[in-house]
């Protein structure tokens, strides 16, 4: 019998986790207590969120000076930094699979989503690269904003509503669009 021909290449062939097996492990039980404790904690328990999050790895000096939503969802918290006064909005889903760090006052509204990772799209097996996302203080994103692997906001800058955002932006402008760009200075507050 003649031997089959080679199967054509496919995309993830030969696909693995990059993750250590006890990293999987911390990550699923991280998963249970956010399912569970964290999601069904009291609305303004944000240092019982904040002090959760700390217990498995995440870097957050003040925890009672940090606002986390109960909705929020967190892939790795040993990969993410919340600075004080910062605050994770309803619904925001912080997809660290690269650090993540949110300085003094850095403000995320409702369904932001941030991506610290994606996969080589020139090779077969498509592994994961990472690369740290950094929203500079005060900085504001607005609604359903998209931020991929590897940007970093400059401080008080506004990210509009729905922008999508995979290239750095500036401190003190006000950012929109799909690819995001600076529009205007951002005024000071007053």
């Amino acid at each position: 019998m003649p031997d089959a021909p080679p199967e054509p290449p496919y995309l993830a062939q030969g696909c693995v986790t990059p993750y250590p097996r006890s990293e999987l492990l911390r990550q699923r039980l991280w998963s249970l207590v956010q399912a569970t404790l964290f999601r069904f904690s009291l609305p303004r328990a944000h240092a019982f969120r904040a002090r959760l999050l700390r217990l498995f790895g995440a870097d957050i000096p003040e925890p009672a000076k940090v606002v986390i939503f109960a909705s929020a969802r967190v892939f790795f918290p040993w990969k993410l930094r919340l600075e004080p006064r910062s605050m994770v909005g309803r619904e925001v889903n912080l997809y660290n699979l690269g650090p993540v760090t949110l300085r003094r006052g850095a403000n995320l509204s409702q369904g932001v989503h941030l991506c610290a990772g994606s996969h080589d799209i020139a090779r077969w097996s498509m592994p994961l690269v990472t690369a740290p996302i950094v929203i500079g203080e005060n900085a504001w994103l607005a609604a359903e904003v998209f931020v991929g692997p590897g940007v970093t906001i400059g401080e008080l800058a506004v990210i509009g509503a729905r922008s999508v955002v995979m290239r750095d932006q500036p401190a003190r402008m006000v950012c929109a669009g799909n690819p995001c760009r600076p529009l205007r200075p951002r005024p000071e507050p007053t």
